[in-house]
């Protein structure tokens, strides 16, 4: 039986990061997380994950509860309804260079601490951040969410993933910076001198295909949802969840099999995903986390079939895991999402 339930999660040190902006702003926050059907004790377990669309419908009432779709994070707020605007602004563009112009000149005259400029080359796109010197330095977070909503509605409007080239930032490495490597790319470096995001070039002579038609769909979940939906596929790691992801649990192969499939040495293989901060074990275990966290929040199954499902013969080891993996039993998790009074719905 081939699995498809793998929407990806997110770790609570990004939530943590995302509900610090609306505590030093005095929201309740945790009203936001029941709204967002993540119970507020999870928080406590370092481990913890969320799934995506939980962490969309965080970011989505944070932004209401703020008035500020940039969370507080630049002198001038963004206000809500500003990503749409931006969205409309850029969908009458012809082509992805145009369509890129105009959404940094949107956020230009929206933000005033906090701005980006373009150039580019045959090789590559460069979005150069700049920010007021009399203001603190932007945090990795406002870095993210700058070029997240930008990113995302490129992707969106050109049709594909832009692929992303290397980022440099002046800010120290965030608690969170796997989960930012997820976001951008591997060729992540923090501490630099400057601030910037290259993009492959192409999209820029692609035409944009989005009309008003498909619009609504894409607003229901964003800008939130691009936090998952446009991580880097490009790295080792992600190419082999992928092939994971295609075939039954019961088939996945030993590392030396995938090393075969990827044509490359397994020592080879080992040292790329040590590199990029996974081992093939890891890589199998995340699947596996997902896909559980996913079927336990979307799905009516007993915990005994979920542990069939990935590929725990015994419940009880599928407890032991899951309790490591995530710091959580499955039933707590179950019983964590059950008691709250407005769950957010699966994207």
């Amino acid at each position: 039986m081939t699995l498809r339930n793998d929407k990806g999660t997110i770790s609570v040190a990004l939530v943590e990061e995302t509900l610090a902006l609306a505590r030093a702003r005095g929201v309740d926050v945790d009203a936001l997380l029941v709204a967002a059907g993540i119970a507020p004790h999870m928080l406590k377990t370092p481990k913890s994950r969320v799934s995506s669309a939980q962490y969309g419908a965080l970011w989505a009432g944070i932004a209401r509860a703020l008035d500020d779709e940039f969370f507080g994070q630049d002198s001038h707020p963004m206000r809500c309804g500003s990503f749409i605007a931006m969205t409309q602004t850029a969908l009458t563009a012809r082509t992805g260079a145009q369509a890129l112009a105009r959404a940094v000149g949107f956020m230009r005259l929206v933000l005033d601490d906090l701005s980006a400029h373009v150039t580019a080359d045959t090789g590559r796109v460069r979005i150069t951040f700049t920010h007021r010197e009399d203001k603190p330095p932007p945090t990795m977070f406002a870095y993210a969410t700058y070029f997240i909503v930008i990113y995302g509605l490129m992707c969106w409007l050109v049709g594909r993933r832009i692929p992303l080239l290397g980022a440099r930032f002046r800010c120290a490495a965030p608690s969170a910076a796997h989960e930012y490597r997820l976001m951008f790319c591997d060729d992540m470096r923090f501490g630099q001198a400057h601030s910037y995001v290259d993009l492959s070039a192409q999209f820029l002579a692609l035409p944009v295909i989005q009309t008003t038609k498909s619009i609504k769909p894409f607003l229901r979940d964003a800008p939130g949802s691009f936090v998952v939906k446009y991580r880097n596929p490009e790295s080792l790691a992600a190419r082999i969840r992928k092939m994971l992801r295609a075939l039954p649990m019961s088939s996945w192969p030993a590392a030396d099999q995938m090393a075969q499939r990827l044509h490359a040495a397994e020592a080879t293989m080992r040292r790329h995903l040590k590199q990029e901060g996974y081992t093939y074990q890891s890589i199998k275990d995340d699947l596996r986390r997902d896909i559980a966290i996913g079927e336990l929040q979307d799905s009516t199954r007993t915990i005994a079939e979920i542990a069939m499902r990935v590929g725990f013969a015994e419940p009880s080891a599928f407890h032991r895991a899951f309790r490591k993996w995530t710091g959580m039993r499955p039933t707590d998790y179950r019983l964590a999402r059950a008691s709250l009074t407005h769950p957010a719905e699966s994207d």
